[in-house]
């Protein structure tokens, strides 16, 4: 019998990412830099502990820097 060996595509890689969201509360846009696990298929695990009572507007690679958000005096 085979041994069960783990499948090349099961594996995940810890990435840093700058999220960027609303809470359902208020409007403001709000940044985090979180590091995160990436699966095979390059998509980000965002825990659903921090997605709830949140709207994800984008998920940036790496650390962004945010000069000016909506509502921003420029």
């Amino acid at each position: 019998m085979e041994e069960n060996k783990p499948v090349e595509s099961d594996k995940t890689q810890e990435c840093l990412v700058t999220i960027l969201y609303y809470t359902d509360a208020s409007l403001e846009l709000i940044d985090v830099v979180l590091s995160l696990q990436q699966n095979q298929n390059g998509r980000m695990i965002i825990p659903d502990s921090f997605k709830a009572g949140k709207s994800i507007v984008a998920v940036c690679e790496g650390e962004v820097r945010i000069l000016n958000k909506i509502g921003d005096r420029v």
